[in-house]
């Protein structure tokens, strides 16, 4: 009897090995749920999924339901994005991105504004230098952060719902397992570090700008990796753990 199949439209995430010659796809799909599906002989020379199938690409594809991992029997590129995997400064900045959607998405749980999101961040990226694509990979982290239910309060306090003044040289209390700043008022009772007001101010310019502007306006590395490092505790106090490709980019030398 033939497998049902049905297709779908998807964002490659991972591709883990199987066996010899096959892979285990984790993908993002369209519809922001997270599927899984073997691609069998695509590690075989003459393949025509190998190159469909890399990181990044978003794919138009046709899968066979499986007992426990659907098959992929077709599978044709709509975005190959291959900037973000042949430079190297360009693939540590985008790495995460992939990495936090493989741990927030989740199968079932439709949320589509996570595949969006990451499809116009991986376009941004893909036509942008490496300062800009490193502050295009910190906008989507907490983008994502966001779409998935845990957006930072940068300018109310997370305790009491004051508003929060940034005075440019100020430190800013900031609790990380609380999701946002804090006022002085506030800051005894809940668990809090102090943050500069700048990186608060450049963390709120990413969220609420488009990756078109973004792209545009200032690259600020220091300022970029300030609000990584912001995200990355985020990841670490609500997510589970931190983004390992984030603590690669930390310590890399990149930029």
């Amino acid at each position: 009897m033939a497998q049902p199949t049905y297709a779908l439209r998807a964002l490659v995430l991972r591709r883990t090995k199987l066996g010899e010659s096959d892979l285990i796809l984790t993908l993002l799909a369209e519809d922001g749920s997270q599927q899984r599906a073997v691609a069998k002989g695509a590690r075989k020379p003459k393949s025509s999924f190998a190159a469909r199938t890399e990181p990044f690409c978003v794919v138009d594809c046709l899968l066979a339901r499986g007992r426990s991992l659907d098959i992929l029997k077709e599978a044709r590129l709509v975005a190959a994005h291959d900037h973000l995997r042949t430079g190297l400064e360009a693939s540590a900045a985008s790495a995460p991105v992939a990495e936090l959607l493989g741990r927030v998405s989740q199968r079932d749980l439709a949320n589509p504004r996570l595949f969006q999101s990451a499809c116009r961040a991986l376009d941004a990226m893909e036509g942008a230098d490496d300062n800009h694509a490193l502050a295009l990979s910190a906008a989507e982290l907490l983008k994502i952060l966001a779409f998935s239910g845990l957006r930072p309060s940068l300018e109310v306090c997370v305790g009491c719902g004051d508003a929060i003044e940034l005075t440019e040289g100020a430190s800013v209390p900031f609790s990380a397992i609380d999701g946002g700043v804090v006022c002085d008022a506030c800051r005894s009772g809940l668990e809090a570090v102090p943050v500069d007001a700048a990186t608060l101010c450049w963390a709120q310019y990413f969220l609420t700008s488009t990756f078109n502007a973004v792209a545009a306006g200032p690259a600020d590395i220091s300022a970029s990796f300030s609000v990584l490092h912001l995200a990355q505790d985020l990841v670490r106090a609500h997510v589970g753990s931190p983004l390992k490709s984030l603590e690669f980019l930390f310590t890399s030398g990149l930029f």
